[in-house]
Parts: structure tokens; sequence; C-alpha cells
């Protein structure tokens, strides 16, 4: 059977590293690569590559990706401190940002507990949660992971963690639909999520 050269397979294998990407589109991926690239794109793509090794970093307060210490959310001073909204990406953070209706703060857990992927409270941003709950003077958490098997898992964890507080926890609710993807949905779905939700 005839298989590409080792480097093009290689690439290959990379490109199907993305979530959705399968294999026919990872073997489209390269051989445009190849194909169309000449040598400033291989040039651009290397060094932005580096860029984002050297640069890119969690926020050190919110977990959101950034190229600074805090992110542009975490240092606005007209922010909603009272509100902290709980997401699993940093996409999902871009993706509220652009209906422009919610003003508060921001938690990246960069995961959710997934016990058949080895995925424990431990191993996202729950700990540091905690911490920003115990320092700041947040008076709602809105948990708005996504609407999956672990998304759940994950809200009921925290809301367990939080049943002792003064906290309000809510959740996302009206709009999303069940085992939506926060990324996914449109503006207003997302609205009327954020405008709908309840306690949790």
């Amino acid at each position: 059977m005839m298989e590409y050269p080792e480097a093009i397979q290689l690439l290959i294998e990379q490109f199907m590293r993305y979530p959705g990407v399968g294999r026919k589109t990872a073997e489209r991926y390269a051989l445009h690569t190849i194909s169309a690239f000449e040598e400033k794109d291989y040039d651009a793509f290397q060094e932005t590559l580096r860029r984002i090794k050297e640069e890119i970093k969690p926020c050190e307060l919110c977990g959101h990706l950034t190229d600074q210490d805090r992110c542009d959310i975490c240092k606005d001073s007209q922010r909603d401190q009272s509100k902290i909204l709980v997401v699993e990406e940093s996409k999902d953070v871009i993706v509220i940002e652009k209906t422009k209706t919610y003003t508060g703060v921001y938690h990246v857990l960069n995961g959710v507990i997934s016990p058949s992927n080895g995925i424990g409270p431990d191993d996202i941003g729950i700990k540091p949660l905690l911490n920003r709950l115990k320092n700041e003077q947040h008076e709602e958490v809105i948990l708005a992971t996504n609407l999956s098997d672990e998304g759940e898992t994950t809200a009921l964890y925290i809301q367990r963690l939080l049943l002792k507080t003064d906290i309000l926890v809510t959740r996302i609710a009206y709009g999303m639909p069940a085992g939506g993807n926060i990324s996914y949905a449109d503006e207003i779905t997302l609205n009327k999520a954020l405008e709908g939700r309840k306690k949790f």
C-alpha cells in the first residue's frame, strides 16, 4: 500500500490533533500546505507558532488566554466584580463577549471533570476559582459550562462546593439546547441563556 513520505505523514498526524479533523481533512490541510506555501509562508507560520509558545499564557487571575500577566477583562475597572461567569475554555469568553450584554468577570476552568478521560477536579481550574471567591467580593457565580454530561457534572461539583457560602449560584438555561456547545451558539441564544439563568 502506497503511503506518503514520513514528513507528510507527521504533518497529517499533527493536523489530526485538532478537534473535528479526521484523516481526510488532515490530508487536505497537509497537501495544501505543501502545494500553496512559499518560503515566506513557512517562515511566517513558524514565527507565529514561536510567538504563541513564548507569549501566550493563562491570565494569572481568571485563566483566560492572554499575552500579559492579567487579561484586559480582569484589568478593566468598569467590569462588575460582583458576578463571575464560569466557562470551560477561553473561546467561550470570546463568544460571550461578542453579545456585549455581560458586564461581569470570568473564570476559565480550562477543561471539565471527565472521569472516563482521567480528568478530575484537581486537573482543572476549580481551586483557583475557590481562592478567588475567598479573596474577592463576588455575590453571584454563573455556571456556564456546556450542557453536556461532563459540563453538568462540573457545574454540580462547583455548586456543591459553594452550598455553605452566601454566594448565589446560577446556571445558564433558557435558550441553550441540551448537549449544546456554548462556542457554537449564536449571540441571541447566548443572551437569552444569560437572561434566563436560574438559581442552581
